[in-house]
């Protein structure tokens, strides 16, 4: 059952129309929004909407919690967060593999990592796809490689290793960059290290992520949302891509960007305008008008 407004059906349009009923949660309760960042808060230049950032303070001030939810590896999250002005609270980072927390000496404390030893899975990539560029993950720094990626393709600091040495290494995921389709014979394999493959475009290259299984962005929220105590109806997902499916099914109101691909719009309960329309900042202030028990305008 949807956990959405029920007036949020009209939505490919700069504004949410104002729901006709609230989200599920109690009155007053503390909310948890949780936003992917490229293609949904952030544009493909690096833009962020001046009414995006101010709702997201809003909303804080209010007693809510706003995480960020990407598959940036945590280096390249970091430096959102701060434009943000969020310094405490939680990062997902890392399509879920990695939680932090921001605060302390160094600006921010990883909460959750999940690991992996890189060497059996990088085997199997390398058999099924032996022309792709592939990089480890060094969660806070960036990326050991075997080969360096061209400038701009992956972010955070690109280590260069050597191949044995490299498979040593633990990790929170590995990246594969033009990996194509998925091969059924290198999923079953992942499958049976106890790992699981996601495939994503990004500036129309066709991405790979290996990270271990039943590990997502939804995985890594419901950590939090547990720890700060949020019921579960009063959480609100918005996203665009492929890695955002699980999350905006376990959100009580999924949204997805209107300009989404088909299987990201089944997975949600409605859909904003597109990241040209500053579609995030119409999710938010939705969900600022509930906290704020604001009054539907006529119609």
């Amino acid at each position: 059952m949807s956990g959405c407004p029920a007036g949020l059906e009209d939505v490919r349009e700069p504004r949410l129309r104002w729901p006709d009923s609230v989200l599920p949660a109690p009155d007053g309760a503390d909310h948890l929004v949780a936003l992917d960042v490229d293609g949904t808060l952030m544009t493909d230049d690096g833009f962020i909407s001046t009414e995006a950032k101010s709702l997201v303070r809003e909303i804080r001030a209010a007693g809510s919690h706003v995480l960020l939810a990407t598959g940036r590896p945590l280096v390249a999250l970091l430096p959102v967060a701060d434009e943000l002005g969020l310094d405490d609270g939680y990062l997902v980072a890392s399509n879920g593999s990695v939680t932090a927390r921001l605060g302390g000496t160094q600006g921010y404390e990883i909460d959750d990592a999940v690991t992996f030893t890189a060497g059996p899975a990088l085997d199997l990539v390398l058999h099924h796809m032996p022309r792709t560029l592939f990089a480890v993950e060094e969660v806070g720094v960036g990326y050991w490689v075997a080969e360096r990626f061209p400038d701009r393709t992956i972010m955070g600091r690109q280590t260069v290793v050597d191949l044995r040495e490299l498979e040593g290494r633990t990790t929170t995921r590995i990246v594969a960059v033009d990996a194509g389709e998925p091969v059924d014979a290198l999923r079953a394999g992942l499958a049976e290290l106890g790992l699981s493959d996601t495939h994503f475009s990004i500036a129309d290259l066709m991405w790979m992520d290996v990270a271990p299984q039943d590990v997502s962005k939804a995985s890594a929220l419901e950590r939090v949302r547990v720890r700060l105590g949020v019921d579960e109806r009063a959480t609100v997902a918005v996203g665009d891509g492929g890695n955002d499916v699980e999350m905006l099914r376990w959100a009580a109101c999924g949204v997805a960007m209107g300009h989404a691909a088909a299987e990201v719009v089944a997975a949600a309960d409605t859909v904003t305008g597109s990241i040209l329309d500053d579609g995030v900042a119409a999710v938010l202030r939705a969900v600022l008008d509930r906290l704020e028990g604001a009054e539907p305008p006529r119609r």
